[in-house]
């Protein structure tokens, strides 16, 4: 079976991908903010479309929808402190 160059970057620190979506959904501004600062531009990019999916699609829990509009909040704010 092949894997992708990301499945085995993701299967060598299952804890450190584990640990930056626990502090995306934290909803703490820190933690989001640094979890998302320690991404690489096109993984944010990404965050910031998986935040978007669970806000706007259905099959979401309630309380999974918060965590995303609270980081999705915490880093428009980091955005609008950049300009």
């Amino acid at each position: 079976m092949n894997i992708t160059p990301k499945q085995a970057q993701q299967r060598k620190h299952p804890d450190q991908l584990e640990e930056v979506w626990d502090n995306l959904l934290s909803r703490q501004p820190e933690l989001i903010r640094a979890a998302f600062a320690s991404l690489n531009p096109p993984n944010q990019k990404a965050v910031i479309t998986h935040l978007n999916r669970m806000i706007s699609e259905t099959g979401w829990q309630p309380e999974q929808q918060v965590s995303a509009k609270a980081a999705i909040q915490a880093l428009e704010t980091l955005s609008n402190q950049d300009k």
